[in-house]
């Protein structure tokens, strides 16, 4: 892999507004903003066990997944200019179900001819209070 030395380092902010978009296209049931976001050897690691893109991108074969989010507590882990982890808590709410859910998560995005993508997270659930 070639590391561009030349490229900005990445905000917090910047990376954030795109794992919002994630988030986004589970409430609005956007499939393929989903599948833009995510790189075609995405990898989750869920309790439910393991997910490609595909995978991930299927859930919206009926409808929205999420009919609301907070993203809190983010952390951003500059690995390489081109290569960052997204840390944080995600309280949510998933369509048709009262119950409130919450997750810690870690993103890693990876800027790949000059987009960034998203080829590998991991939801750890947390009981909610």
């Amino acid at each position: 892999m070639q590391i561009n030395e030349d490229m900005p380092t990445p905000a917090l902010d910047d990376i954030l507004s795109l794992e919002k978009q994630v988030w986004k296209a589970l409430v609005d049931g956007n499939a393929s903003a989903d599948r833009a976001l995510l790189s075609a050897d995405f990898l989750g690691v869920y309790p439910t066990g393991f997910a490609n893109r595909d995978d991930h991108v299927s859930q919206f074969a009926d409808a929205p997944t999420m009919a609301r989010y907070e993203l809190s507590q983010a952390k951003l882990r500059v690995l390489t200019p081109d290569i960052v982890l997204l840390s944080y808590r995600a309280d949510y709410q998933r369509t048709g179900l009262a119950a409130q859910e919450a997750m810690l998560i870690s993103s890693l995005w990876e800027r790949r001819n000059d987009v960034w993508v998203n080829s590998f997270s991991q939801d750890t659930p947390l009981e909610v209070r």
